[in-house]
């Protein structure tokens, strides 16, 4: 008996222990329990439902849509953001966001300008231009939340049409005395081109459109046709040229299919309907081209069908400050071009098209994005041009900067260079007048010609009007009276007469002073002004 209770009590303790070992080896073998989470309650209103779920702890926004499955489109948010780590219960919005693009054309309406102008009687009115309406395309978006519109912008603004202004010229009383004119005389006014016929109160409107840019403006030797020049909106265009009959009962323009004329066009002396024309490329940086330095000769007929006759220079570089351009004037038989640049002045012979070089200048240095070029002019019998030289100031170290220029002659059949004005200014740019036949049978001519009030600073100097015979005698200034402010110089700061008045006292000379056209009697010293609205920009006789 005593044996066996041994016995049990080792067997109960051998079962003990391997109980001992055996749960230990449990716990060593297997992998820990998770431990249970709480859940939390969402709920997700979208698209006017609500959604209810429930996720565990933890989870992010954007699962919580994906398992209520809602999805989210284009620029649609939700509050609060997807990235979002949820750790309660929550209320999750949805926003639908469209964006509507909206485009409307809207109109312009053009605006009427009533202009006064001493071109017609007092109370009559003429509509120079009729008036149109302009249109526009806006683009803007809308932005809708929910349905619900939460703000709208105008994006973009594209003008497809211009609105055109309705201009009606009212005839204003003008306390000018009118004077008889031995020949039709055109200017330019703004913008548009007028007649004076026999009489100085006699006006016609030529050409209505607005926007001649006084570059070129002549008249043909007939007096039948006007050539100029009217400005192009568009950036890729300057200018083009135009003429118009002005014996046609409608004054029909022709287009003459030539952009871009700068510094010359003019028409061919001895011609029927041709031109010749020296073009600029455009560009962006000032002064707004490359000059081409060409000269070129074209016919043209009414219907404006366009013909090359002569390409007398090709486009080339022009030598010194040649981006600026070259100014050329037919000879009065047209057998020759004089020509001036910033640094030489010269010749070019139609027969064969060379060039002569007949005065080496001096360029000036103008500190700016312009050149000066010296202007020229040719004495009606074709053997003398007039033009200014740029001359070395003494002692001074920089001959490109010195203010001495002089109003030199330069004879074709010989003899050099005659310096007949010193210190006359840069801009001189002298008008030989007609010749006038005298009693002996001898042919003479008077040369007129801006002076510098204050030739050392002629680049901003006002300027008179002076005359001298073509050899330099009798210099004299004639215009305005000394105690009026001087005329501001252009290139067509004037024109001579082409026929002489009636009474025989020569060749009326008419001029541009303060806006206003004068007619000067070189003869009788008298001045009558013409024209005074102020608004003349260009004259041709």
């Amino acid at each position: 008996m005593q044996i066996s209770v041994m016995r049990l009590y080792h067997f109960n303790k051998i079962v003990f222990v391997a109980c001992i070992l055996l749960i230990g080896a449990s716990a060593c073998s297997s992998s820990p329990q998770p431990i249970p989470q709480d859940d939390i309650s969402i709920q997700i209103e979208a698209d006017g439902q609500i959604i209810s779920t429930t996720v565990p702890v933890g989870s992010s926004v954007q699962t919580v849509l994906e398992t209520g499955g809602v999805t989210l489109a284009g620029k649609d948010r939700v509050e609060p953001a997807v990235t979002l780590i949820l750790s309660e219960d929550t209320v999750i919005r949805v926003i639908r966001v469209e964006e509507i693009i909206e485009t409307e054309q809207v109109v312009i309406p053009f605006q009427v300008i009533r202009q006064p102008t001493e071109n017609l009687p007092v109370g009559q009115e003429k509509l120079l231009q009729a008036g149109k309406n302009g249109l526009k395309e806006i683009v803007s978006v809308r932005i809708f939340e929910n349905d619900q519109e939460i703000s709208f912008d105008e994006i973009n603004s594209i003008e497809l049409e211009g609105a055109v202004d309705e201009i009606i010229l009212v005839g204003v009383q003008s306390s000018i005395a009118p004077i008889t004119l031995p020949s039709p005389l055109v200017y330019l006014s703004n913008g548009n081109a007028w007649l004076m016929d026999q009489s100085t109160a006699n006006r016609f409107l030529l050409v209505a459109t607005g926007d001649l840019d006084g570059r070129i403006f002549h008249l043909s030797e007939d007096g039948n046709w006007l050539l100029f020049t009217r400005a192009e909106e568009d950036e890729e265009s300057i200018n083009s040229l135009w003429a118009a009959e002005i014996g046609s009962s409608e004054n029909s323009l022709v287009e003459l299919r030539t952009r871009d004329v700068i510094h010359f066009a003019d028409w061919v002396p001895g011609s029927v309907q041709e031109f010749a024309y020296s073009s600029v490329e455009t560009r962006v940086s000032a002064p707004g081209w490359q000059a081409n330095n060409d000269l070129v000769i074209k016919r043209f007929s009414e219907d404006g069908w366009t013909s090359t006759v002569d390409i007398l220079q090709e486009t080339n570089y022009g030598g010194v400050y040649g981006w600026w351009g070259t100014d050329f004037q037919f000879s009065p038989d047209g057998d020759y071009l004089a020509f001036a640049s910033p640094d030489q002045v010269g010749i070019i012979q139609r027969q064969d098209s060379e060039k002569l070089i007949i005065l080496d200048i001096i360029p000036y240095k103008t500190q700016g994005d312009w050149a000066w070029m010296p202007g020229i002019g040719i004495g009606p019998l074709g053997n003398v041009i007039y033009s200014v030289d740029h001359a070395a100031q003494e002692g001074s170290l920089s001959t490109e900067e010195s203010p001495v220029f002089d109003l030199v002659a330069i004879p074709l059949t010989g003899g050099g260079v005659r310096r007949i004005v010193y210190d006359v200014g840069m801009f001189a740019y002298p008008k030989p007048s007609p010749a006038q036949v005298k009693p002996s049978g001898e042919a003479s001519y008077q040369v007129a010609y801006l002076q510098a009030v204050f030739p050392e600073q002629s680049a901003t100097s006002n300027y008179r009007v002076a005359l001298m015979d073509r050899d330099g005698s009798n210099q004299q200034l004639i215009f305005p009276a000394l105690d009026k402010p001087g005329l501001q110089p252009s290139r067509g700061w004037g024109a001579w007469s082409p026929k002489q008045v009636e009474n025989g006292s020569g060749y009326p000379l008419a001029v541009i002073y303060e806006g206003n056209i004068w007619i000067l009697s070189p003869e009788t010293g008298d001045a009558w002004q013409v024209t005074g609205d102020g608004r003349v920009q260009a004259l041709e006789w």
